[in-house]
């Protein structure tokens, strides 16, 4: 079998294909819940803890350059700028960011499982064979 040919057979499997999707629509769910993080749920753990902003703690590891032009105070300027600078709170924001994700995609999971779930059927009509051996039975201990 040529390479191209099994390629193709693997391309085009299901599996592939909802694989496919699901990275798509993975990509896109991840953006509204950095928007989520970052534009809801930051500035109100912002506003608890005194108006702290995760995204601007960092430790200055570098030297600030003679020509900076920016606020030596800011992660994003000195970022920027190439100065070494280690931004625990992008790490931060990024955790917290992981932690919803999961949290919301364990939720569609469990959700999606419980749709899964048969609904209590009623059990199977007993088949006419055993019924008429039953009956047979029955009147056998009678006698």
């Amino acid at each position: 079998m040529s390479m191209i040919k099994e390629f193709k057979e693997f391309a085009l499997k299901g599996n592939v294909m909802d694989l496919a999707v699901g990275v798509i629509i993975g990509g896109a769910f991840s953006t509204i819940v950095t928007s989520v993080v970052k534009d809801l749920i930051m500035p109100v753990v912002g506003v608890a803890t005194g108006g702290l902003d995760f995204s601007n703690l960092f430790v200055l590891l570098g030297h600030i350059p003679e020509n900076f032009k920016g606020n030596p105070g800011s992660y994003k300027d000195l970022q920027t700028a190439g100065v070494a600078v280690f931004g625990y709170g992008a790490f931060i924001t990024a955790v917290i960011n992981f932690a919803i994700l999961a949290f919301i995609i364990f939720l569609m999971v469990k959700f999606i499982n419980n749709l899964r779930k048969p609904a209590d059927a009623p059990p199977a009509a007993t088949p006419e064979d055993t019924v008429l051996l039953r009956e047979i039975r029955d009147s056998l201990k009678n006698r």
